[in-house]
């Protein structure tokens, strides 16, 4: 039986880095599972479109498909954006919507990678606080993930973990650094919570300037590569297909 195609759907920026970095998680997704197709969209900036992606694959021939939102939040751009422009595809394609990201122990393992690759080490845990600073949402359930992520980062050992955010909602990352400081915190780090780079994440890079340690966005690591290929195995058991507009 042939496997769905595996239709990875990003966000999109201006800034080159961002579909640079999002090529290079999909290939290392890719390399995970030998024999599976996997493709690329954007919901906006960057080609291919999702519409024009999900068009190509049915004139292919192709019948199904796991749309997988490259999101480590369920906001607005997974309940709203993502869902209707999957219900404009061509009738002849099966679609269905494989969940975001996160919260998922995968990402907690990320985000240390990042830390440790700037310098930290599993000793420095006890006397260095984190900001983990996502984009931002004013949508609540997002809100409420990114704080079980930094509740489950703290319990790997790091001496306190405050979320910040770039947009939308408080506390900024300069605020959470500060209060890190106030709270008599030896160290600080700032661990972005996103996945490639763009205006936000320069935001929180600049966020970071009274920080002793900044580390890079979650980008092509393996535990994001590994969570995309686990969120589609999940989708393709799910009997719930996305209907056609």
């Amino acid at each position: 039986m042939n496997r769905p195609v595996l239709l990875v759907v990003a966000h999109g920026s201006r800034d080159p880095r961002h579909a640079a970095t999002v090529h290079a998680l999909v290939r290392r997704a890719r390399s995970l599972r030998p024999g599976l197709r996997v493709e690329t969209a954007f919901l906006d900036f960057n080609l291919p479109s999702v519409t024009g992606a999900l068009e190509g694959l049915a004139a292919e021939g192709i019948r199904d498909v796991v749309a997988l939102p490259l999101l480590l939040t369920r906001a607005f751009h997974a309940k709203a954006d993502i869902p209707a422009v999957l219900r404009q595809a061509p009738a002849s394609l099966r679609i269905r919507q494989a969940e975001v990201l996160g919260p998922s122990p995968l990402l907690v393992s990320a985000v240390e990678r990042r830390l440790y690759e700037a310098g930290l080490g599993p000793a420095d845990k006890s006397a260095t606080g984190v900001v983990l600073a996502s984009a931002g949402s004013s949508d609540p359930e997002a809100i409420a993930a990114i704080a079980e992520t930094a509740r489950e980062l703290r319990r790997t050992g790091w001496c306190s973990v405050r979320p910040a955010f770039a947009s939308a909602s408080l506390p900024r990352t300069e605020d959470a650094v500060r209060a890190l400081r106030a709270d008599g915190v030896r160290r600080v780090a700032v661990a972005p919570y996103v996945i490639a780079p763009g205006r936000l994440p320069d935001r929180i890079a600049a966020g970071a300037a009274r920080a002793d340690v900044l580390a890079d966005v979650l980008g092509p690591s393996p535990e994001l590569a590994r969570l995309m290929v686990e969120r589609y195995d999940e989708a393709r058991i799910d009997t719930a297909l996305v209907a056609a507009g």
